[in-house]
């Protein structure tokens, strides 16, 4: 069987910790795959939010995501803090690529939990069309 396998850029310009909640645990008593999807939405926005943006208000446009790929490395549980990196790249007409780097604090030291990947489209949500990225963007978030 064929694996999907992330190549993380060598940098990340933002991260945030996150602690996982009760909330976030499956029936198996750790991170789910939907809680997992759910941490790297949120270190998006907070990534964003740093940038000045929105997601829905992103230089005049938003942002709706058309691809997810996750790499589980290392379980994660209750009370557990988590380092959230995030980078851009991969910018092409309508879209960019955004990469999330998942390590569990320990300490001093940061052990891989996961690696994840967003396919990000530039959309207008009133007319319902995909738009061209804005050069602002491109720039702001390399």
């Amino acid at each position: 069987m064929n694996r999907i396998k992330i190549d993380l850029p060598p940098s990340f310009p933002f991260s945030t910790l996150i602690t996982i909640r009760i909330t976030d645990l499956n029936y198996g008593g750790h991170v789910g795959n939907d809680s997992f999807l759910s941490l790297i939405h949120e270190a998006r926005q907070q990534f964003l939010l740093s940038h000045g943006y929105k997601e829905l208000a992103i230089a005049g446009t938003g942002l709706i995501m058309a691809d997810v790929a996750i790499e589980f490395k290392k379980e994660l549980n209750y009370g557990d803090i988590v380092k959230i990196s995030v980078a851009a790249g991969g910018f092409d007409k309508l879209g960019f690529d955004l990469f999330y780097k998942l390590e569990l604090v320990s300490g001093e030291e940061f052990v891989l939990a996961g690696k994840a990947k967003t396919g990000m489209l530039c959309y207008d949500y009133t007319n319902k069309k995909l738009v061209t990225v804005p050069v602002e963007v491109r720039e702001n978030l390399t």
